[in-house]
């Protein structure tokens, strides 16, 4: 350990809450008593929305409990579920009762769609019972599909993808979702006769969400802390010889108008392999990949003093992610695996994810990159290692080692980065309680000393009350090579407390009074900077919302800073400023077919300015084939000189036009004033069988004055994915 480093005293009382209440999180299964047994089908299965004889012979669950608005009765919307399964897939039926004549509300026929803005069914499977991880399945009421893996007790990654099929037809007075998920789909392990399930439903006309078992309305209907219990009259059968390809072939055109190229032909071949070790470890291989077809992330005015986050939509870098991307916090993530192939072009790599038993997870990555003359970056190898161990009911001891080499010239100081780092993550049975300690060292050539990281934080989330504190240190020469980490060199206190209320009437559901403070401190515990808000918040009966905030920020300057981010003169070094802002924003309510969110913000900014920002999200469907969405901000800063008075607007239309929910087209245009872009990207992707698309993706980017083409190219991809 680093001498220098002493733990703050909230650090401290962090570690003796943790410690105290590790004892309390062995608790019994909270809704062990509400039970489905799933019987072997009496017959064959067909996946057409109707409800067979078959059907009649499983059991059925129903009769669901209401989440929202509140959580104190049962469901007014009735929701029907039977489940069975033969030898190679599980099956479910949903029948999802409508309240009265009327259309039911969708976005689009669109994969992974807006939870809050679907009328929709989900389910969650936990193959091990363990409520901390498992995979969800579901459809809104058009058909579109959603499948993710589940991490942390209750969070969802959409971005994960494979091979299941489902139909949704609609009646007069329901709709029926029927699916078959086969066993090769989701990983579980042999002998396990009892899983964690739990079936959700979004009503939007009712303005109601609704649960089999009973959860608490401050959790979502995803936590896996209140599933019930899937029992099996028999084992559920070996999935088998699960091996699957994936390869892809590319041709592609592009031109750099700026560079004055010619015309550049791409013609490539690849792909990916899984090989499922055991029904619950799988093995993913990959030779030359590429994600062309990877949605374009969402522009931001960035008015940041560090660098932006950007999620991972990668395929390869997605099931069982949260072992590798979730070690850490938002702002000090060890691994990052955006830091690959982005720059570099990736030749081939593995990962080695899943479970060992019902305790013990693994994570082993280990892949290889190109060498980059446009980014001068050499050939480098990237490999992790992480464990992770269940103890007590939810809780988790992890451990993760990264590893980055040069395997090409590299600059020196940048031969290697390694971090090797430990956490604690606690979670009550009733999921109450949560809480994190960890720490990480670095190791980087001519680093040594206040390389080290410590952090932790305890939360208590009620229907009522929710308490919030987290403490940080970050040294100055701590470095994660291949992490997100925009800071260092800091100590770092944020406390957080809200209150509920819940009136009895009228139009207003919930409304509370919310105060949070991020105060920074240098490692000799002098402030640097601090950002403190109080807010009123307002939930109103039809799920619209209102906040109002007062911000209170004082920020000294540690490295020089151009406040418009345009390449102006920075600011100096010790630079002291000191401002507020009133902030407003309304969210309608999500069952009309206009939604739209704005927010208006007003105050001071650096050298005693101002800045005025305006954002608006807008969006309207025609249901269910087009849904038109507008992304819009404008900040006016009003500076002394050097920077006078700037505007910066950001513009970002998109419209996804579904024919059916197996082909999709998109269209996304993006202008950036302060970056002075216009980024155009069109996609069409046919699903012409389960987890097998074919694509063509069009891209440019522009001037907008004078309007100049910067670049654009064209690709055609194919992929097919292959069960041996």
């Amino acid at each position: 350990m680093n001498p220098t480093y002493t733990p703050s005293p909230g650090k401290i009382l962090m570690l003796l809450a943790l410690f105290l209440l590790s004892f309390q999180a062995n608790a019994q299964k909270k809704n062990a008593g509400y039970q489905y047994h799933i019987r072997k089908a009496a017959g064959p299965i067909t996946i057409d929305g109707i409800m067979e004889d078959t059907w009649l012979k499983a059991d059925s669950a129903s009769n669901f409990f209401m989440v929202l608005p509140m959580d104190t009765s049962r469901a007014k919307v009735q929701t029907q579920v039977r489940m069975t399964y033969d030898n190679n897939n599980i099956y479910i039926i949903a029948i999802c009762y409508t309240n009265g004549p009327g259309q039911y509300m969708v976005e689009s026929m669109k994969r992974d769609f807006n939870f809050v803005k679907n009328d929709n069914f989900i389910f969650f499977l936990d193959p091990f019972d363990t409520r901390t991880d498992g995979f969800s399945f579901g459809a809104n009421a058009a058909g579109g599909q959603w499948d993710g893996t589940m991490y942390e007790g209750g969070k969802v990654d959409l971005s994960w993808d494979n091979k299941w099929v489902s139909v949704v037809k609609n009646y007069p007075d329901k709709w029926i979702f029927e699916a078959a998920i086969p066993f090769k789909t989701i990983r579980y392990k042999k002998g396990v006769g009892v899983w964690g399930i739990n079936f959700s439903r979004n009503d939007l006309k009712s303005s109601e969400k609704s649960s089999w078992t009973p959860i608490p309305r401050q959790f979502p209907t995803a936590s896996l802390a209140y599933t019930g219990s899937l029992v099996w009259d028999e084992l559920p059968p070996e999935a088998g010889t699960n091996i699957s390809l994936i390869p892809y072939a590319l041709a592609g055109v592009s031109k750099d108008y700026q560079a004055k190229t010619g015309v550049a032909w791409r013609k490539e071949i690849g792909g990916d392999a899984k090989i499922g070790l055991t029904s619950s470890l799988n093995l993913d291989l990959t030779v030359n990949p590429d994600f062309s077809q990877v949605d374009v992330d969402q522009q931001v005015v960035n008015l940041n003093r560090y660098e932006l986050f950007f999620p991972e939509k990668r395929q390869f870098f997605l099931e069982n992610g949260d072992l590798f991307a979730n070690f850490g916090y938002t702002d000090i993530r060890p691994f990052f695996s955006r830091r690959i192939g982005l720059n570099a072009p990736i030749r081939f790599g593995g990962r080695l994810t899943g479970k060992l038993d019902k305790d013990w997870r693994v994570g082993l990555m280990d892949i290889q990159t190109g060498e980059s003359d446009v980014a001068s970056s050499p050939a480098e190898n990237f490999g992790v290692l992480t464990l992770q161990r269940r103890v007590f009911a939810r809780s988790n001891i992890g451990f993760m080692f990264i590893n980055k080499d040069a395997t090409g010239s590299a600059t020196p100081g940048n031969q290697y980065n390694r971090n090797i780092g430990v956490e604690y993550n606690l979670a009550s049975s009733n999921n109450l309680l949560t809480g994190k300690l960890m720490g990480i060292k670095s190791f980087t050539p001519g680093l040594k000393g206040h390389d080290l990281v410590a952090a932790g934080h305890i939360q208590y989330l009620s229907k009522y009350w929710t308490m919030y504190i987290q403490d940080q240190y970050v040294g100055k020469n701590y470095t994660a090579g291949v992490g997100y980490v925009p800071r260092v060199g800091y100590n770092k206190i944020s406390p957080l407390l809200l209150h509920n209320f819940f009136p009895k009437s009228g139009g207003i559901l919930s409304h509370g009074v919310q105060i949070m403070s991020n105060y920074y401190f240098d490692e000799n515990f002098k402030r640097t900077d601090n950002e403190s808000t109080l807010s009123y918040l307002i939930t109103m009966r039809n799920r619209s919302t209102f906040t109002l905030s007062a911000v209170d920020t004082y920020i000294k300057l540690l490295v020089p800073f151009d406040p418009t981010n345009t390449g102006k003169t920075p600011l100096p070094i010790g630079t002291r400023n000191h401002w507020n802002t009133i902030d407003a924003q309304f969210v309608s309510k999500p069952q009309a077919l206009f939604t739209y969110l704005t927010e208006v913000a007003y105050g001071g900014y650096y050298q005693s300015g101002s800045k005025t920002s305006v954002t608006a999200q807008l969006g309207y469907r025609f249901q269910p084939y087009v849904n038109i969405a507008v992304n819009t901000s404008y900040n006016d800063l009003r500076l002394p000189q050097p920077y006078g008075n700037t505007n910066f607007w950001l513009v970002g239309p998109r419209t996804d036009i579904t024919i059916s929910n197996k082909l999709y087209f998109t269209t996304y245009v993006q202008y950036n004033g302060q970056v002075k872009n216009i980024n155009t990207n069109i996609r069409m992707q046919w699903r012409y069988q389960p987890a097998s698309d074919f694509f063509i993706v069009y891209g440019d980017n522009s001037t907008p004055s004078p309007f100049m083409v910067k670049n654009r190219q064209l690709v055609v991809k194919w992929t097919y994915w292959c069960n041996l």
